[in-house]
């Protein structure tokens, strides 16, 4: 599915301060207050309990965030899944599917996990509890309201902290207000460094003092090929010129983690959950010749692998791993009451 050419318009406006850019957020801006006082609304008719809520009949937590994209909400859903797999639960993972690439990952990287796709979360729980699940995981699930949670995960992105700028003039779907509902908020990094990571925890502690802070580096871990899985140390990206391909919330950090490792790189970036055509494909491919390796992210490979010719120069993704910084207990801590109330 391709992503409305005025969607693509907007998210170059988001990430440029050029003049046109400002002006551009400018004129978007009273539409933007409209939008914060819709959603201000909503929230509160929430609260008062106005609009219900519902079980989703198993325990349940939700990963989310308050911006659109590139927080790393799919690798921290997986995340969750796998800690309770190892903790001998069931978990679901539900998730909208926009897109469809999150579906291929989450059963990627947690293959033992049930992956149960649709917007209404209520109806996906009780298709989930159908097949066995015991504990339920909602990739971005803060703004589901209508599904009650027992712990809301907000996930903020130090790479794209910036100004507030409420839909359509800027990324952010909720003010930051709304980090009060979170019960755990967890900054997440790629290119940002540890220092600039813990002043966002700092900031995000004062938004919200009840909620247990932690913090997220999500790491380079390998070279994988897509079509054999061999792996490959990232000491070989040292000096060497990879074609980078992606299309996520946020191409530059993953650009910026591969310069970081010491590739030369030339980047082709694509809107977020982008179809790659079979034109896409070719060009890329033609591209990769003069390239030492062809990378990108896991969400692109799931879509671009299956169309890539394996006779050519082969399609690398950059594994990553969740790498708990800063507060790990209370994430652990967060997955034994999940399974402890699974059981209650």
């Amino acid at each position: 599915m391709r992503r409305p050419v005025a969607d693509r318009f907007l998210k170059r406006r988001w990430e440029s301060t050029s003049p046109f850019s400002r002006l551009v957020s400018a004129v978007l801006a009273p539409l933007s207050w409209l939008y914060a006082a819709a959603v201000r609304m909503r929230n509160a008719a929430y609260d008062r309990g106005t609009f219900a809520t519902h079980s989703l009949g198993r325990p349940t937590v939700s990963i989310g965030n308050l911006t659109v994209g590139g927080t790393g909400k799919t690798p921290l859903a997986s995340w969750f899944a796998q800690q309770l797999l190892a903790a001998g639960e069931r978990p679901a993972i539900l998730l909208r599917g926009y897109g469809g690439d999150e579906v291929l990952v989450h059963e990627h990287l947690v293959p033992s996990a049930l992956v149960v796709v649709g917007a209404d979360r209520i109806a996906s729980a009780a298709h989930a509890r159908a097949r066995g699940a015991t504990v339920l995981v909602l990739d971005d699930g803060f703004q589901h309201r209508r599904a009650q949670r027992d712990a809301d995960v907000v996930l903020v992105s130090a790479d794209r902290y910036q100004t507030v700028r409420m839909l359509p003039a800027g990324p952010w779907r909720e003010p930051a207000e709304s980090l009060r509902r979170a019960t755990h908020i967890v900054v997440t990094r790629k290119r940002t460094p540890p220092q600039g990571a813990k002043q966002v925890a700092g900031d995000v502690s004062r938004l919200a003092p009840d909620a247990k802070v932690s913090i997220v580096h999500l790491a380079p871990d390998a070279l994988v090929r897509w079509d054999t899985g061999e792996r490959k140390r990232l000491e070989l990206l040292i000096g060497a010129r990879a074609l980078v391909i992606c299309a996520i919330g946020d191409p530059q950090a993953f650009v910026a983690q591969l310069q970081q490792l010491g590739a030369r790189c030339a980047a082709r970036t694509y809107p977020d959950h982008y179809a790659f055509s079979r034109d896409d494909v070719r060009q890329l491919v033609d591209d990769s010749t003069r390239a030492d390796f062809a990378v990108c992210t896991l969400k692109d490979a799931v879509k671009l692998g299956p169309l890539w010719p394996p006779a050519e120069q082969p399609l690398w993704y950059l594994s990553q791993r969740v790498s708990i910084e800063h507060g790990a207990e209370s994430l652990d801590g967060l997955v034994r009451r999940l399974a402890a109330s699974a059981h209650n």
